[in-house]
């Protein structure tokens, strides 16, 4: 056998043209290092055994006719899956090492340390197989990786059992669904110089959404010690969302989100004793803190769109930082799985319809379906025979032997792991819901129980007792040519805003801030600026703990809300997101925690202190600063400079001169760095004098729930008038009309974010016949209307052609 085909070979000498020699792990190294280094992405250096290595060592000792003979008892029936792995790995585990491969891998080992200075340089040893990080296969985490291995023969029996994990249980069953052939594949070890995350933290990412498929984001999944925990899933990391469109621009930080996680373990290395590595407890200061400082954040992501340009596929990736030196690493990249194999306009939806009680068990939702089935808490493998198909997966977490089983699930329930564990990256391959990171669930959730498990409500995964009702919806469209009017829709919280970025939308026409401010701060902002005035020593405890990572609490109110508002609006980028300031009604804001000290009961509060007149007021005008400071970060600081400012429930024009001179004061100035500001049209004052409105603002947006209460003196949630209450009434439409036609002869654009069109098409379609330039829709709704304004088009076009 010729040496130079037997031997190893240095990453920087391969590439991603290589995987039929190194395997696709060790070629995409190989790949980094040699055209991605000049742009400052590092990675650790190492070498490889070839596959032809591999080849010889099964020659040498003989063992071709002994996988022959195994894999062909298994293929009959005759052996078990777990006698057939166990006998084969056995077997190479005692096969001897070719002096001439010996010798060049003690001598590679031994020049790695003087690269580095360190005879006994510590390595991980990684497995990397011929048919694998294929765009449409993986076979992630099918072999085996051996970290803090140090001394040639320690690596020399780390390369041993590698060649042994090519036969793994659950190696074998991948191949045999996806049809490779056993003796065709072939195992390359990378002996990769070891990151010393175990000082300070490691990971994974993603330069897409892995639960959306969203393009324009960078997720990263961050944790102490070595990455092996976020992996495998034993533990809940950090995870942090960037914008990558604004990337380029250095005076921008556009981190989306910041989510800590628990990270209540870390793996580290192991002084003495016969293993490498060790799992322990991490400190309270270690859980209270993120893995990653904003910059570190920013850098991983640019990375991580350098490596996805270069690849011109989505990526997966590893990383690591270095506890000596401070600085990061990127350890493994290969293509994404899940998203990039998905093509076309179709999205199926599902959502909750029948009644239930609070969730049993909550988490991080993976995938956006329900399913319902009977639990199965499993604590182990061995127990595999008590799981039937279509039952609920409860367990602790999941690795590759759990494959089998989770090919079977109807959902899966985890106590530990985040959005890239295990569990969470096979769940969204195999297209079921699963909820990670559920503490306590395999105590809560009992054998035989049946139970609903929702990932269809944003990220939070719940787990409802007993089989909850639900409904899916295939939307499916194509581009068949430009329609009538622009499209776009309306979004309350940024937890679902990545999962309609398909639609045929352009724009967000109506984001709700006061959800925002409910669902995520759940404080009154007065609270925070005002908090020596909560004189309640439970609710001053509430918000301590909720702001406790915030040495500012107000700084707790602007972080959170404008993340939230630049995830919105960066779901629809670059079209315009229209992010509506506050317009909780007093009762609404009084149930926010602390709320009850600012708050004054009103008798009818729909038509009280709210909108455009709490603005100014010295009752709430501290609280709107907040919102202010938070837009400004969001389109100035995060760089979502496609967010429009509306302004609600504006009844007069002096009140109109009286928000917009408190905003320019709060740093929010009409015009200035592109600002634009529009008005919610929503109250008959406002179509009467919508020419001097039109003096003061870019725009009207049309709140056609709100128009017609108060055309109509009807009150919208009246049970009792609920018949009467029509948008189509013609007192409405008549003023809606009037809108339209003095907007645009004040060179303003106009649309409408009010119920009316999502419920009644023929109203969307009068609105059409108006001019009016946009329709904001609920997201289920879109596809049904777009192709009735298509078919509307054509009749159009036919009735107009020429005969």
């Amino acid at each position: 056998m010729d040496k130079e085909k037997l031997g190893i070979r240095w990453f920087e000498t391969l590439g991603r043209g290589d995987v039929s020699i190194v395997g696709g792990k060790n070629a995409s190294l190989g790949e980094l290092i040699c055209s991605l280094a000049q742009d400052g992405v590092r990675v650790p250096g190492g070498f490889a055994t070839t596959a032809d290595a591999y080849r010889a060592f099964v020659r040498h000792n003989d063992l071709g006719p002994v996988i022959e003979h195994e894999l062909r008892a298994l293929s009959v029936n005759k052996r078990t899956l777990q006698d057939v792995g166990s006998t084969i790995r056995r077997a190479i585990r005692h096969g001897e090492i070719p002096s001439s491969l010996r010798d060049e891998i003690e001598a590679a080992y031994a020049e790695l340390g003087e690269r580095y200075q360190d005879r006994d340089v510590s390595v991980a040893v990684r497995s990397s197989a011929t048919a694998e990080d294929l765009p449409e296969a993986s076979f992630a985490g099918q072999q085996e990786t051996y970290l803090n291995v140090r001394g040639a023969s320690d690596v020399l029996q780390a390369c041993r059992n590698c060649f042994a994990s090519l036969f793994t249980d659950r190696a074998i069953s991948y191949r045999e669904q996806r049809g490779f052939d056993h003796l065709s594949v072939a195992l390359s070890v990378g002996v990769q110089k070891m990151v010393r995350s175990d000082l300070a933290g490691a990971g994974v990412m993603f330069s897409l959404d892995a639960d959306t498929g969203f393009p324009d984001l960078v997720m990263i999944g961050a944790a102490w010690g070595l990455g092996e925990t976020v992996v495998q899933g034993s533990v809940e990391p950090d995870e942090y969302r960037v914008f990558k469109p604004k990337l380029d621009d250095l005076n921008l930080r556009p981190i989306l989100s910041k989510t800590r996680g628990a990270k209540e373990k870390k793996l580290v290395y192991s002084q003495g004793g016969s293993a490498a590595t060790k799992l322990l407890a991490t400190s309270t200061a270690e859980r209270e803190s993120f893995v990653l400082s904003d910059e570190e954040i920013l850098t991983l992501a640019r990375w991580a769109t350098l490596i996805e340009r270069h690849y011109e596929t989505p990526m997966d990736m590893e990383w690591a930082k270095d506890g000596l030196s401070g600085e990061l690493f990127c350890v493994q990249a290969r293509p994404e799985t899940v998203f990039s194999q998905k093509h076309g306009g179709v999205q199926t939806t599902y959502e909750l319809s029948g009644k239930h009680a609070a969730p049993i068990v909550t988490g991080t939702a993976i995938g956006q379906q329900i399913a319902t089935g009977c639990v199965r808490v499993l604590k182990s493998m061995e127990e595999m025979s008590r799981f039937r198909p279509g039952d609920v997966l409860v367990a602790e977490r999941t690795d590759p032997d759990w494959g089998p089983i989770l090919k079977l699930a109807a959902a899966v329930v985890t106590d530990h792991g985040g959005r890239t564990s295990h569990a969470a990256i096979v769940s969204r391959e195999l297209g079921v819901p699963a909820v990670v990171g559920a503490r306590g669930a395999t105590q809560i959730l009992q054998d035989g129980q049946t139970v609903t498990v929702s990932c269809a409500e944003g990220s939070e995964g719940r787990v409802y007792l007993g089989a909850v009702s639900f409904d899916t919806r295939e939307l499916s469209w194509d581009d068949e040519g430009p329609l009538p009017v622009t499209l776009m829709i309306n979004l309350a919280t940024p937890d679902t805003a990545f999962r309609w970025w398909r639609l045929p939308v352009q724009g967000i026409g109506l984001a709700r801030m006061e959800f925002i401010i409910n669902d995520l701060i759940k404080v009154h902002p007065l609270a925070l600026t005002r908090f020596e005035q909560v004189t309640d020593q439970a609710v001053r405890e509430e918000i301590l703990s909720l702001t406790s990572s915030y040495p500012d609490k107000q700084e707790y109110f602007v972080d959170l809300l404008s993340r939230g508002i630049a995830t919105i609006a960066a779901s629809q980028y670059p079209h315009a997101t229209i992010v509506r300031m506050s317009d909780f009604k007093s009762n609404e804001y009084r149930k926010l925690v602390g709320g009850e000290f600012f708050e004054i009961p009103e008798e009818n509060p729909m038509i009280g202190f709210r909108g455009a007149c709490r603005y100014y007021s010295p009752r709430y005008e501290d609280g709107f600063a907040l919102e202010c400071q938070a837009v400004i970060r969001a389109r100035e600081v995060i760089g979502l400079d496609n967010i429009i400012v509306m302004i609600p429930f504006v009844r007069t024009l002096r009140e109109a001169d009286a928000v917009l001179e408190t905003m320019a004061r709060h740093g929010l100035r009409r015009g200035e760095k592109g600002l634009q500001v529009y008005m919610m049209c929503e109250i008959p004052s406002n179509v009467i004098l919508l020419e001097q409105f039109a003096e003061r603002f870019d725009g009207f947006s049309i709140g056609s729930n709100d128009l017609t209460q108060l055309i109509l003196g009807i009150d919208r949630d009246s049970e009792e008038l609920r018949e009467l209450f029509d948008e189509r009434n013609d007192a409405v439409k008549k003023a809606i009309a009037d809108v339209v036609e003095k907007a645009h002869r004040a060179g303003r654009k106009v649309g409408i974010c009010g119920q009316a069109p999502s419920d009644y098409p023929d109203f969307a379609e009068y609105l059409v016949s108006l001019g009016i330039d946009s329709i904001s829709l609920n997201p289920t709704s879109v596809v049904a209307l777009a192709e009735r304004l298509q078919v509307r088009q054509s009749r159009l076009d036919v009735s107009t052609s020429p005969s």
